[in-house]
């Protein structure tokens, strides 16, 4: 999965946090472009005990796995608490976090600066693929919801899922 560590030699690590559920395929383009950068990737899907996930953990966890596997160098897995506390335990100096809009970046900078103040923890902002700009979780499950195709803003595997799980409602 990883390269290991050589003597002497730190991986460059970071983090792509959020609730991806589903992922999307603006989820997508952020984590890939971070496994460019950086040697580990770990994508850290939050634990929100006061939301009712359309997918619970292990499937958002199984879903990612599955379309992040060609990249050779991302893992996943579930975090609950402070997002620094997470980077502590891992040593993981970087959170790499997609902006779609300007409206994002107050919100996200206010979170960048507790985090740096926090633990040192940097946050990197990557500006979304304009393709993408509008995409979010939330929007492509209310839409899927009435009918509409967002077959072309989901990995194919995630997007069966989505449509699967709908029908079940």
């Amino acid at each position: 999965m990883t390269a290991p560590e050589s003597e002497g030699t730190t991986l460059r690590r970071a983090v792509c946090p959020g609730s991806f559920d589903p992922i999307t395929n603006g989820h997508l383009d952020i984590i890939g472009r971070a496994s460019k950068l950086y040697d580990v990737v770990h994508v850290a899907v939050m634990i929100n005990q006061s939301k009712k996930g359309l997918f619970t953990i292990d499937e958002r966890i199984q879903m990612i796995r599955e379309v992040t596997a060609d990249f050779g160098n991302v893992e996943v897995e579930s975090f609950h608490g402070l997002l620094v506390d997470f980077c502590k335990q891992r040593d993981i100096p970087a959170i790499v976090k997609g902006l779609r809009a300007v409206s994002d970046f107050d919100y996200e900078l206010q979170m960048a600066q507790m985090n740096n103040g926090l633990s040192g923890v940097e946050t990197l902002f990557v500006p979304t693929n304009p393709t993408y700009s509008f995409l979010s979780s939330s929007l492509v499950k209310e839409v899927a919801t009435w009918g509409g195709d967002v077959a072309h803003l989901l990995p194919p595997t995630v997007h069966e899922a989505l449509v699967e799980r709908l029908a079940q409602k």
